[in-house]
């Protein structure tokens, strides 16, 4: 068993429904209007998933390109990783599903359930595999399909989400391409999260809005101090994508110097729950340097790293 050193981001990749629904059509179903959902949101639009448009199509399609940019070919891959939320089949996971669909048939599978925290948790379990020989090159993917999870009429939640896959691959790298994670949970406030009866997604908006402006500042500050830089050393700041007024609180109370980009994928794609950030991360094509990665939702899982973009 051969380790490394550090592991780092080679490429990444992301797949968008062809299908752009705007505030309009969501509007119509909630008694609300477009300027309403702006206000509260950011979101001006989202992607809709058709029905050819399956997660293991969706993250199919993303990692074939984040391996096509990696140049690794599917024989290659030790282990494909997938968070997501929104699969509903109890029969299997995604991930051996998606690695038979690439090819990677020598690869170990599975999924990761730390919902919308998801790919940060993906991206600290493909980053040990890495350094510790268990693997050469993870797949690591975000694939969400969270309208079937949203109920339509719901005013708290049907503006808010869209549908999307974002993939990455992690390698071995000479230096530290991936920083230490920093993570947790507050399981004690998962209600404000949750599944109903029904099997559609409820949340308490204005509780987990005040949660998360409370909890990502520390986080982030604890991530960037892992990291042994300052926020003055950031390229970018790519939190998941929840909400724009999240995101802006966010960067405001990080003090972000002005050369710094903020990922803001969510005002035309909306809520990609795991797959928001390496969404939003494809998004910020042609920035280099290091990038402040933090997810936080259900559960409520956070968590947080600083990596070098590929």
């Amino acid at each position: 068993m051969r380790t490394s050193p550090g592991s780092r981001i080679l490429s990444v990749g992301a797949y968008r429904p062809r299908t752009r629904v705007g505030n309009d059509a969501i509007a119509a179903l909630i008694d609300s209007s477009d300027e309403w959902i702006r206000r509260r949101s950011g979101i001006e639009s989202r992607r809709r998933a058709a029905d050819d448009e399956d997660l293991v199509t969706m993250a199919t399609a993303a990692a074939t390109k984040a391996l096509a940019g990696a140049g690794v070919a599917p024989r290659d891959v030790s282990a494909v990783l997938l968070a997501t939320m929104s699969y509903r089949s109890r029969a299997t996971t995604v991930a051996p599903l998606v690695a038979a669909a690439l090819g990677a048939t020598n690869a170990a599978a599975m999924d990761l359930g730390a919902a919308c925290a998801g790919f940060p948790y993906g991206l600290a379990t493909a980053d040990a595999l890495v350094r510790s020989g268990a693997a050469d090159n993870v797949v690591l993917i975000g694939a969400e399909r969270m309208t079937d999870i949203v109920d339509d009429h719901d005013r708290g939640t049907a503006f808010l989400f869209g549908d999307g896959a974002g993939a990455v691959v992690v390698g071995p790298s000479e230096t530290l391409g991936i920083s230490p994670v920093v993570w947790g949970a507050d399981g004690a406030k998962s209600d404000l999260l949750r599944y109903a009866e029904t099997g559609t997604l409820r949340m308490a908006g204005p509780e987990v809005f005040r949660w998360a402006t409370a909890v990502i500042p520390p986080v982030a500050e604890r991530a960037l101090e892992a990291a042994g830089i300052t926020a003055a050393d950031l390229a970018a700041f790519i939190p998941h994508q929840a909400n724009l007024r999240i995101t802006t609180a966010a960067a405001r109370a990080l003090c972000l110097p002005p050369h710094v980009r903020v990922a803001t994928d969510v005002i035309t794609n909306g809520n990609t729950g795991a797959a928001s950030i390496p969404l939003a991360m494809a998004a910020l094509n042609g920035t280099s340097g290091r990038a402040l990665l933090l997810g936080f939702g259900a559960g409520l899982a956070y968590a947080a790293q600083v990596v070098e973009l590929p």
